[in-house]
């Protein structure tokens, strides 16, 4: 039975959580939640805030000052929202992103994890890894469904910039850095796409919920 709990977050936000783990089933139990509320349009929902095994739901701090909207009576309405959620089953989008798998750190991971650098190429690419959450820096998606294989600790010294389109694994994870900043993840490859543009309609390329596969390709002469 899928369960969840409602923890308050002071006065204008809540806090649903649907598990405890990083894990694939509970993420998309928390995407498919996210698209619910976002489609209720519930009044005075001014955020949703989608994570590993969370989603935070957040209110208007006017309307709750003038008694127009409350978490009591957001609360209430979740349960069939929720129970409708968990009963619908979305496709998510599947977005590919082009790699050059050049990064300084591909040798470090190869030597972690005892497998040649085609190989740890050959495995990072032939995964579908699921959007968790973005969080860190403005685009930046936490990636799940890395093969447990790549698993490499992130450097015991962060670099103070990474550049723009920076792949990378960290720990369990995998991810593409969509702009310049500090980092301490391994970086294997780099892609020429753009993650994020503060001018576009939808600054953030990839969203909760969608699918990334990387697609290796040659370096340009």
């Amino acid at each position: 039975m899928n369960t969840h709990t409602f923890t308050p977050l002071g006065q204008t936000a809540l806090q649903i959580t649907f598990g405890e783990a990083i894990d694939r089933a509970v993420n998309h139990r928390v995407h498919a939640a996210w698209r619910a509320l976002r489609d209720a349009d519930l009044p005075g929902v001014v955020n949703l805030v989608p994570a590993y095994a969370t989603l935070t739901v957040l209110l208007d701090p006017l309307a709750v000052l003038l008694g127009t909207a409350s978490l009591l009576a957001i609360q209430s309405q979740l349960p069939s929202l929720l129970a409708a959620a968990d009963a619908h089953r979305f496709t998510p989008r599947q977005i590919e992103l082009p790699v050059r798998y050049d990064g300084p750190d591909l040798a470090r991971v190869s030597t972690h994890t005892g497998l040649s650098e085609a190989e740890v190429i050959r495995r990072h690419s032939a995964g579908v890894y699921d959007v968790y959450f973005l969080g860190f820096s403005p685009g930046f998606a936490y990636l799940g469904g890395l093969d447990p294989q790549l698993a490499t600790p992130r450097l015991d010294t962060p670099r103070v910039q990474v550049a723009a389109g920076s792949v990378a694994i960290g720990a369990s994870q995998t991810a593409v850095y969509p702009q310049a900043t500090p980092g301490g993840w391994n970086l294997i490859g780099h892609c020429d796409e753009v993650l994020f543009d503060p001018l576009s309609a939808e600054p953030c390329r990839l969203q909760p919920g969608d699918q990334v596969v990387f697609v290796p390709v040659e370096a340009s002469c």
